[in-house]
């Protein structure tokens, strides 16, 4: 992102002021009682440069649970670990038409979960993560990516209070018949491993250098697998909006219904942004806005 050193602050404070003015129209993720405590008007923006160069913007210290944006995560790690012709025997790749909780397609498909970044696949994932337990498989995992990508991830105890104390029924209802055609070893294992790895938290600054992973080769991650986990990003990372948001910033992403929002820009870098006001999907309006305006005025989408 060689573009981004002429890029006047003055430029840049004005796309994020009209990001902030755009998430005035959403809405906090209140089935989560931890999740409505943000504030609507918090933003923050953390990029990371290949060349080494750094922007960070806003309310940056605020931490955060990545929810559905380790649904990415899990599935490098079992690329990494299980290689892809296991993964894709579990889950696959094809995007999703309807919202990411939903029973109704994971039935007509027959119980094969479309793809990892939708409740039912990340569920069928968590239920394969390497460990003996939810915990231990939540602690191997999560100190696997801080080493990987140099982070300070930690898992939210509060947030999984929160979280297993408003365990949501449509996720209960996927595992349910998830188990019942024999997809999951141990449903409560599964389900329990799921609502910690999405209670994992950190700031916009660990969320742009996981997000460094994927974008150039960086001798930790195999090519191969960092292609197949942008690609899937690119189609189905923003739920139903997926192709709606490749036509209008070409960008690999993914969103998590924390405000959690990251973008990576394939050979140049990755761009991480927090902004709990969410759209009727579940997206962040925000950092979709402003991530947006940075890839229209820099030129940064990857089908030029």
């Amino acid at each position: 992102m060689k573009e981004l050193d002429q890029l006047s602050t003055t430029k840049f404070s004005a796309w994020v002021q009209q990001a902030k003015t755009q998430a005035e129209r959403g809405k906090l993720a209140d089935r989560i009682p931890q999740l409505a405590l943000a504030d609507r008007n918090w933003f923050a923006v953390h990029i990371c440069c290949k060349s080494g160069q750094i922007i960070s913007f806003g309310d940056t210290a605020c931490v955060f649970p990545l929810m559905s944006i380790i649904k990415t995560f899990s599935l490098l790690y079992l690329l990494e670990h299980l290689g892809a012709k296991t993964v894709f025997g579990w889950v696959g790749v094809e995007p999703s038409d309807a919202p990411f909780n939903s029973l109704e397609q994971l039935v007509s498909d027959r119980g094969r979960p479309r793809n990892p970044m939708i409740n039912s696949g990340a569920i069928t994932l968590a239920d394969k993560l390497p460990g003996k337990d939810a915990g231990h498989r939540t602690f191997l995992f999560c100190q696997w990516l801080n080493q990987l990508a140099g982070c300070q991830l930690h898992l939210d105890q509060a947030m999984l209070t929160s979280v297993r104390l408003t365990r949501s029924t449509a996720n209960q209802a996927i595992a349910n018949y998830l188990a019942e055609i024999g997809h999951l070893q141990d449903l409560e294992t599964a389900l329990d491993t799921y609502e910690q790895i999405c209670s994992i938290s950190g700031t916009v600054e660990d969320l742009a250098l996981l997000g460094k992973l994927l974008a150039f080769e960086n001798g930790c991650v195999v090519t191969q697998n960092r292609q197949i986990v942008n690609a899937v990003m690119s189609t189905c990372g923003l739920y139903e909006a997926s192709a709606e948001f490749a036509v209008r910033i070409g960008l690999p992403m993914k969103s998590g219904i924390g405000g959690g929002l990251v973008a990576i820009v394939p050979g140049k870098g990755a761009i991480a942004c927090y902004s709990p006001a969410l759209d009727t999907i579940g997206n962040p309006i925000a950092g979709l806005v402003f991530v947006e305006a940075l890839s229209q005025n820099l030129e940064l989408s990857i089908f030029r």
